[in-house]
């Protein structure tokens, strides 16, 4: 395959917001909507009317999108809910046409784009199996010898002979990623979908794709499971609000795509009164009212490797929880919204009783061992059975290294978030028994 297995340019999607449904147009039905037109011009030349077409509202889902993919290239493709990552795997899999420019695909396309596409409900799943390979330009001879390995792989093979209609979205989803993986697509468009699985169907399906037998295809991967796009994915386009704002590796990608999703603060603390939080009890106790990170006691944004770090809450307590037990709890996750450590204040205390007014919590860990990275820290507060609020972003910080004697601790993103300093002895000579 020569060229670029899938190049997109100024790519546009435009959908219009209200007025009557459009149904599937007949060449009839287009020859008649083109005279229509013409005599609305018409009767406009002579006063009858001014001959414009009704306006509505319109929305553009992708905007001058343009970006190549290479064969074998695994390609992940993120961004917030309506940034356009379905609409441009519809178009790429031929489902809906683009407004403006153009996407050339080479090769045969899987895809996996909602559950159930591409199935027909009243088919068994044997003959939708054989469907989809027709579909894609299999022949029945190809399909005969992948059929067992993708009916094993889906693990339905007590209703293949059942019609779809009757499966679960579950059963739907293992039989579509069971097809679309066995047979022989050069390029597979797999969407949000996989989500639907069991965790252990959709552990089976990442290491599938990341077996020998799918080296040298396409994958194009849409997720908001962002540690999935990090281990998976090299590459990662961000689209945000239609238009392709970041092209590059993921590990430069995924941190600049979560560092919009987050507000500045000043310094190393933040007031949390306005704050969205999640609240329970059915009430909002708007406890929680400022948070300071801390280091070696002194609020700061910027952490050291291995300098004592410290978490400072203050809250207001009302009235209606005096003498109630408190707990508070933070946690602390990674670029790839990992959570890494936690901890709370039952751990170390027997109890801790509620009075009304202003209380303070502090926490206090003596060496920071994360490796060099921005993270983020979560709060909760209840009374260790219940939460009464919970506010999952609290605040931000970053973690740079510190230099002792002009000696630098390299550490790769892809050796994990924690670092610890290791000591290394090297010799020559008999090995010891």
């Amino acid at each position: 395959m020569s060229g670029p297995a899938i190049r997109v340019e100024n790519l546009g999607k435009m959908y219009r917001i209200g007025g009557p449904v459009e149904r599937y147009r007949t060449f009839r039905d287009t020859v008649a909507q083109g005279f229509s037109r013409a005599g609305r011009r018409v009767r406009s030349w002579f006063g009858g009317g001014n001959g414009a077409a009704p306006k509505y509202e319109t929305i553009w889902a992708l905007k001058d999108v343009s970006f190549e993919i290479q064969p074998g290239e695994v390609v992940g493709v993120i961004g917030r809910n309506g940034a356009g990552k379905s609409t441009l795997l519809k178009i790429l899999s031929r489902i809906t046409e683009p407004t403006e420019g153009r996407a050339v695909v080479r090769g045969r396309v899987g895809s996996l784009l909602e559950v159930g596409t591409g199935f027909h409900p009243e088919l068994t799943g044997r003959e939708n199996v054989y469907l989809n390979g027709a579909i894609l330009g299999m022949k029945r001879a190809e399909v005969d010898r992948k059929f067992d390995e993708i009916v094993a792989f889906a693990e339905i093979e007590k209703f293949i002979d059942t019609p779809v209609k009757h499966y679960s979205s579950g059963m739907y989803v293992r039989l579509a990623f069971s097809v679309a993986a066995h047979l022989d697509t050069d390029i597979l468009l797999v969407d949000e979908v996989l989500s639907v699985g069991d965790v252990k169907f959709q552990q089976k399906c990442m290491g599938r794709m990341q077996d020998r037998t799918f080296v040298g295809k396409t994958i194009l991967f849409v997720s908001h499971n962002l540690p999935a796009i990090a281990n998976f994915c090299p590459r990662t386009l961000l689209l945000d609000r239609g238009r392709l704002a970041c092209d590059g590796p993921t590990s430069e990608v995924l941190p600049a795509y979560l560092a919009n999703e987050e507000e500045e603060f000043d310094g190393g603390s933040r007031d949390l009164t306005r704050v969205v939080r999640m609240t329970g009890r059915g009430r909002n106790w708007n406890c929680l009212r400022r948070v300071a990170v801390l280091e070696n006691g002194e609020e700061a944004r910027i952490c050291r490797v291995n300098a004592q770090w410290g978490l400072r809450v203050e809250c207001e307590v009302p009235e209606e929880l005096r003498g109630k037990t408190l707990c508070l709890g933070f946690d602390i996750r990674d670029s790839m919204d990992r959570s890494l450590f936690a901890s709370n204040t039952n751990q170390y205390y027997a109890s801790v009783q509620a009075v009304p007014g202003q209380m303070a919590f502090e926490a206090k860990i003596d060496k920071l061992c994360l490796a060099p990275g921005r993270y983020r820290v979560g709060l909760y507060l209840g009374d260790g059975r219940a939460d009464y609020e919970v506010i999952r972003d609290a605040i931000v910080f970053e973690v740079c290294w510190e230099q002792q004697d002009g000696i630098a601790f390299p550490h790769r993103a892809g050796w994990g978030p924690v670092f610890q300093r290791v000591d290394w002895g090297v010799s020559l000579g008999a090995m010891r028994r």
